[in-house]
């Protein structure tokens, strides 16, 4: 068919997701244009200018920079948290729809978020740390068996934490803001979960009311020794608090996807820590994730053009 004059790019396709997107490309798509080269944050303008549709794996649109480019008329995320990268409110308002894309990934992000969990447990990164650098310590973990998972957010991806949980023989419990009727988790008061819980796994989406949702005073209220995994977003915990219990031992290890500022910097005082279990903000990106989610994405575009 032929496809209406509206012009496209996917502005950040990096070296991982080129060969993903050439193999979930069919025939009759409507023509994208793919920029692989790496930009400066203020030259986002300079990608997107005479292009109505803007297809963005992670990049930071800021709204200042979006209003030079007029012809801009949707935003395609590929992801389900566009609030750490833009302003949604403001872009809509000026008449720019913003696309997400969910679900597409919950197993991947699932099974990172769990493998984070026992890396917590068993100090696997500073033990291979140590080892690298000539130091053997057969350092003492912590049995995850019959220990208290709790899962805030249970959405897709929450419910499939708490799906693995279960067969780790885990005792699972949960908070999500509403009680739906299909949740096959226990649920319980958020101040409950996180006195009972050995383990914490953070599954919300970002967005205005759940922005800093673990303040100091509920951090507070956590087990002392627990573990913390974060593969949502890092600004739904209060940082300066969350490194004060880190440092005073009350978090006893923590397994970070994600950050208030991405790329971390190694300076950050989160790297500097042996406690902290690192990784890229690489959680949803498997082969199976990503090809469902770039196909999701030329099929959103497919819809907006007819």
């Amino acid at each position: 068919m032929p496809w209406h004059h509206m012009k496209t790019i996917f502005i950040d396709c990096n070296d991982q997701l080129a060969p993903v997107w050439q193999s979930v490309l069919k025939p009759d798509d409507p023509p994208i244009d793919v920029n692989r080269k790496a930009f400066a944050k203020e030259e986002l303008p300079k990608i997107i200018r005479g292009y109505e549709i803007a297809i963005d794996d992670h990049s930071y649109m800021p709204t200042e920079l979006v209003a030079q480019c007029p012809e801009l008329k949707h935003i395609v995320f590929l992801g389900t948290g566009p609030a750490s990268y833009m302003n949604v409110g403001e872009l809509e308002a000026r008449g720019i729809k913003v696309h997400i894309i969910k679900g597409y990934g919950d197993t991947a992000v699932a099974e990172h978020a769990i493998a984070l969990m026992w890396a917590c447990a068993r100090d696997i990164a500073q033990m291979d740390r140590e080892i690298r650098n000539g130091i053997w310590t057969p350092r003492e973990g912590m049995q995850l068996l019959g220990k208290t998972l709790g899962v805030i957010g249970l959405g897709g991806i929450g419910r499939e934490v708490a799906r693995i949980g279960q067969g780790m023989g885990m005792n699972v419990i949960g908070w999500n803001r509403t009680r739906h009727a299909d949740i096959k988790v226990p649920l319980v008061e958020l101040d409950d979960l996180l006195a009972q819980s050995d383990v914490i796994s953070m599954n919300l989406t970002l967005g205005d009311e759940t922005r800093g949702f673990l303040s100091r005073e509920r951090i507070g209220r956590m087990k002392k020794g627990v573990l913390f995994v974060n593969t949502a977003r890092g600004a739904l915990v209060d940082e300066a608090a969350f490194i004060d219990a880190l440092t005073n031992g009350h978090i006893r290890h923590a397994g970070l996807d994600v950050f208030h500022n991405e790329p971390l910097k190694p300076d950050h005082p989160l790297a500097k820590m042996s406690n902290v279990t690192l990784t890229a903000h690489a959680a949803f990106r498997t082969l199976e994730a990503s090809q469902t989610l770039l196909r999701r994405s030329i099929d959103i575009v497919r819809r907006i053009i007819s």
